[in-house]
């Protein structure tokens, strides 16, 4: 509301009520033109065959991935300011993009991907932090790794080969243990959590030598435990695939599929 007064002169002034709410709108307007303006959309599609290989190296932000039925990979991006450069290429049959190599020595923002491809496709991402996250996947191999803190979750996963590493975080396993494959998890300090299908045929070393903390459930019927309790070897079935866990800080927990 506007509040008229006269001056001394009979002239009409407003009221510092008026001038508030003036500069109250202005802020407003200010604000959120700056909001608008501090993000930015990348968006590209590549059409492809049913199976390819996407390598993402990321400075920070969130990354999921997400399998999809249609033969091609759409990476969507936002990107607070400073806004990073982004610039995709094609190697060897591999959509490969790097954020380090494509913005030397710039202060850049936290990129936040979102990034859909083949349920077939291999998936190598690194970031050095924030959260990661790749789901309905089934190519030869998923590697997932955070150089510094974030958490890493692999659902729906039936790969051949699979990597997660992180230093502080936790890391959520849901998937297949092929036979003959290869797995591997590995932490700082997190909780690691598996949820396998109890008919997996696996070699099994986990170690936790700071809390101990390893719960095989219903997979426990062969194992062994060494340095009271540290390390846990042995094997669930035939014992055709590799799985190596090791938690420095944090726990190791089995669940049933």
């Amino acid at each position: 509301m506007t509040f008229i007064f006269k001056d001394r002169l009979g002239l009409l002034r407003p009221t510092k009520t008026t001038v508030l709410l003036l500069l109250s709108v202005v802020f407003f307007f200010a604000f959120g033109m700056h909001d608008a303006a501090a993000q930015k959309r990348f968006s590209k599609t590549y059409p492809t065959g049913n199976s390819v290989k996407i390598v993402l190296n990321n400075r920070s932000g969130t990354v999921e991935v997400e399998g999809w039925n249609r033969a091609e990979v759409n990476v969507s991006a936002y990107l607070e300011t400073p806004a990073a450069s982004i610039v995709p290429e094609i190697r060897n049959g591999a959509i490969c993009i790097d954020l380090v190599k494509d913005n030397p020595g710039r202060d850049v923002g936290s990129v936040n991907f979102k990034i859909r491809v083949p349920f077939d496709a291999s998936v190598d991402i690194e970031t050095k932090i924030g959260n990661l996250s790749v789901t309905s996947v089934r190519g030869y191999l998923v590697r997932a790794r955070i150089y510094s803190d974030g958490d890493i979750n692999l659902t729906d996963i039936s790969a051949d080969n699979v990597i997660a590493e992180n230093m502080t975080g936790n890391i959520f396993y849901d998937g297949e243990i092929a036979a003959g494959g290869t797995y591997r998890f590995s932490s700082l300090q997190g909780d690691i959590s598996l949820r396998v299908p109890f008919n997996s045929s696996f070699r099994l070393v986990a170690t936790a030598p700071s809390t101990r903390r390893i719960s095989l459930g219903s997979f426990g019927g062969n194992m062994r435990s060494f340095g009271d309790g540290r390390r846990v070897v042995g094997q669930n079935g035939d014992g055709s695939a590799a799985l190596t866990v090791t938690n420095q800080r944090g726990s190791i927990t089995f669940i049933r599929r």
